[in-house]
């Protein structure tokens, strides 16, 4: 089923170019391709006095950015400690409502990994107590409603409903025995297993795909659940007793963040739920997110290879252990990413891209991530001819940050794409609430997106090499290459020692 994406905003790891499945956490594109649109419109908006007198477009007067106060969601706690974010939007006579249920794939056993996944598409597949998933289909398609399960990232699931404002009766009471009386039915688990059968078999065909994943292991260590991808045997373990005991474990009010966007009153709604949810017992607490409980183990600096002949390009990522959004280098790491990675005017994009034409699309820096470090990445796309020239010029350009250290105008113009494109990550009331349910489910304070515009032009130059210094030393990096070896232009090993990756996939026992 639909997984919901609740880390899309503020991002620090922008302007990859393969790696699909991290485009949550990179928005260098939209910063960047955003920064003519609104000179453009400045030159619109302007005095035409103003513009007459200008001889360069540095001249032109730019009006400072409007004060950012968005609508916030009211929050209401019921005596269960399920948490509740209502957000008034009458646009639309339409009704929008998520729930975010601590637990994910990082909590699952490592013999049975991709339960998760499959739990989260079997709890809708496999219908209720009541009705088949077949039958919940039917009910909804004729009322153009949505009822959906999945995983929310590596630490949640998540159910959700859309629907018109007139069905919400109807759509609301499958929403609610969907949450708690889930059937999840035998012949729907065979189904996903087969299905996750055939994305395994299938999960070599991609670089990019391999790129990631392999580069994941290689931050967090192999055997990190951050890391970890499920194997035929894996998928093959788990039982329809395992989806039951999840959510038995799982799925109680004190562990779920539930939000409602759209049209309707917030006091009718909040009777609503109350009288839906407030008689359901506690279960277990779990913790708000496992960051400090889990061991990292990053690769040895050194070169890493996934040889694939069938590809003309090769995939390269130069990788690390990134920091959380709590980390007072947070800001700072903003500015620097976008300043050296981070799209059409950063550093490794005017260098390698531009001025060498080594590359399509280059781009990276120190990840973040809300509940678990993210991953420092420098990420470059190239023929399968200059991949060593490509490795050699990344390395160079961070050799060249403490010669050439960012200027005050890199980090003006940095500060610029990011302050201009963040509102409109959040320009309606939906993504306001989404950012609340984040907040909420990893402890953040409530007012940290409030804080997030003013830290931003605080960070100066000297921030930004400080960060530089930190976090970005080329010989503690791991470089993976995914690419066809005989058409290098010189071999990987003439930059050092190379450790081949076997990415051949393991059979499922007894199959022949």
């Amino acid at each position: 089923m639909k997984a919901t994406n609740f880390n899309s905003p503020l991002s620090v790891l922008v302007g990859a170019p393969f790696l699909a499945r991290s485009l949550r956490e990179k928005w260098g594109f939209f910063l960047t391709t955003l920064s003519p649109i609104l000179l453009l419109a400045t030159v619109l908006t302007s005095p035409p006095q103003a513009l007459a007198q200008a001889t360069s477009w540095k001249q032109i007067p730019i009006p400072p950015l409007p004060a950012f106060h968005p609508q916030q969601p009211k929050r209401v706690e019921l005596a269960n400690g399920m948490v509740i974010f209502l957000q008034e939007d009458h646009e639309l006579p339409l009704i929008d409502g998520t729930a975010r249920i601590r637990g994910g794939s990082v909590n699952e056993p490592a013999d049975k990994t991709g339960l998760v996944d499959i739990y989260g598409e079997v709890w809708r597949t496999g219908g209720t107590k009541s009705q088949t998933g077949d039958e919940l289909d039917d009910f909804l398609e004729v009322r153009a409603a949505k009822v959906e399960t999945g995983t929310a990232g590596p630490d949640s699931t998540s159910i959700s409903f859309s629907c018109l404002k007139g069905d919400l009766d109807d759509v609301f009471r499958v929403f609610a025995d969907l949450l708690e009386n889930p059937e999840f039915r035998a012949d729907k688990l065979d189904i996903a297993q087969k299905g996750a059968y055939d994305s395994i078999s299938r999960r070599n065909d991609d670089p990019g795909e391999i790129a990631y994943r392999e580069s994941v292991k290689l931050a967090y260590g192999a055997d990190n659940p951050y890391a970890r991808v499920p194997e035929y045997a894996t998928v093959a373990a788990i039982t329809r007793q395992d989806l039951l005991g999840w959510h038995a474990k799982y799925v109680h009010p004190n562990n779920i963040i539930l939000g409602i966007s759209g049209d309707f009153d917030s006091a009718a709604m909040e009777a609503r739920l109350r009288a839906a949810f407030e008689s359901w017992p506690k279960g277990t607490a779990f913790p708000p997110f496992p960051k400090n409980e889990l061991h990292y183990a990053p690769a040895k600096p050194g070169y890493y290879l996934v040889s694939k002949e069938d590809v003309n390009q090769s995939n390269i990522a130069t990788v690390a252990l990134g920091i959380t959004r709590d980390n007072p280098d947070y800001y700072a790491a903003s500015v620097f990413n976008q300043a050296f990675g981070g799209g059409f005017s950063s550093r490794l994009f005017n260098d390698i891209r531009t001025k060498r034409t080594l590359a399509y699309g280059v781009g990276g820096g120190i990840g973040a991530n809300f509940g678990h470090p993210g991953m420092l990445q420098i990420e470059v796309g190239t023929k399968s001819q200059s991949t060593i020239e490509a490795i050699q010029a990344v390395r160079e350009d961070i050799d060249n940050l403490a010669r050439q250290p960012i200027t005050d105008d890199e980090v003006e113009r940095a500060k610029d794409a990011i302050l201009n494109a963040f509102i409109f990550r959040l320009d309606s009331p939906d993504k306001i609430l989404g950012e609340r349910m984040v907040y909420q489910y990893y402890g953040y304070p409530s007012d940290w997106l409030d804080k997030y515009e003013a830290e931003i032009k605080k960070v100066t130059a000297a921030d930004v090499n400080r960060i530089a210094a930190k976090y970005l030393h080329k010989d503690q990096l791991a470089v993976l290459v995914v690419g066809n070896t005989k058409d290098f232009d010189k071999p990987l090993s003439s930059l050092g020692a190379v450790k081949e990756i076997d990415i051949t996939i393991p059979p499922l026992p007894g199959a022949k």
